[in-house]
């Protein structure tokens, strides 16, 4: 191992376990800086297409957000772009459950490029758009800069890697990551939600869905690969996957192709 990898691992330890703080049980009730808001206005589509009545709240649950999760970049300055677009990701896919916090998650961690599996952010083999940390890494997410902001521009398609990872974060709030969130799936449509995962996943593998191939990896990348489409395209997931649409609907509890805030009961 490089001695740049093993300095590189002292400092992310070191800073997880010197750092690392519980998550605040009072926040306060600041509102969100007018320069957020016009970064949520010219950057997150999904935020524009709220009233202001669920505008008002997206900032509400942001403004929360940033209050007990952290986020520090390795090797790049943080700016208010970077803090309104990871917290965006964050509220979007719970923007259901207004009293939701992410309890297995403290710092979010931005690089300034992809990754390898060592960290390393320069070199060859850095593939990884974002991870969520396991182990010693618990409650920790690692994102890239550039997947970040590609996956809220006119060009991200399907694709937002960091709204990925923060579904895996509520796929693994019942203690595993396995591509059924119970805590927000009823149990009835457990049974139901697995089989048409795998149907899909059949689908995919001989050419006749646009689903990602990434989602073939497992069930749990299928729901976040899934989910990034549902929040991105959620008219197209509609017309070509209805019955998936249909299921993230009452997964996350909204029906973004009608509205985005038209929750589910």
């Amino acid at each position: 191992m490089s001695l740049l990898i093993i300095l590189l691992l002292i400092v992310i330890a070191g800073y997880f376990l010197f750092r690392k703080k519980p998550i605040n049980t009072v926040l306060t009730s600041a509102k969100l800086p007018d320069t957020y808001k016009e970064i949520l206005l010219l950057q997150v589509a999904y935020y524009k297409k709220l009233d202001q009545k669920d505008k008002e709240k997206f900032e509400k649950l942001i403004n929360e957000l940033l209050q007990y999760i952290r986020i520090e970049g390795v090797g790049t300055e943080i700016t208010d772009v970077d803090r309104v677009l990871i917290a965006s990701s964050a509220v979007i896919p719970i923007f259901g459950f207004p009293d939701w916090r992410y309890r297995n998650l403290t710092n979010v961690i931005l690089y300034p490029d992809t990754f390898d599996k060592d960290f390393q952010f320069d070199g060859e083999n850095r593939n990884i758009l974002g991870m969520v940390g396991s182990g010693y890494m618990n409650g920790q997410m690692l994102l890239s800069r550039p997947a970040l902001l590609k996956g809220f521009s006119r060009s991200a398609g399907k694709e937002n890697a960091a709204i990925h990872e923060f579904v895996h974060l509520l796929d693994k709030s019942d203690g595993e990551t396995d591509g059924v969130p119970e805590n927000l799936m009823p149990h009835e449509y457990t049974v139901p939600w697995l089989r048409m995962m795998h149907e899909e996943m059949h689908r995919i593998k001989t050419s006749k869905s646009d689903i990602e191939p990434y989602a073939l990896t497992n069930e749990a990348e299928f729901l976040a690969v899934a989910a990034e489409y549902f929040f991105d395209k959620p008219d197209e997931l509609k017309h070509k996957h209805l019955a998936i649409y249909e299921a993230l609907c009452n997964v996350f509890k909204q029906d973004p192709a009608t509205n985005n805030v038209a929750h589910i009961g």
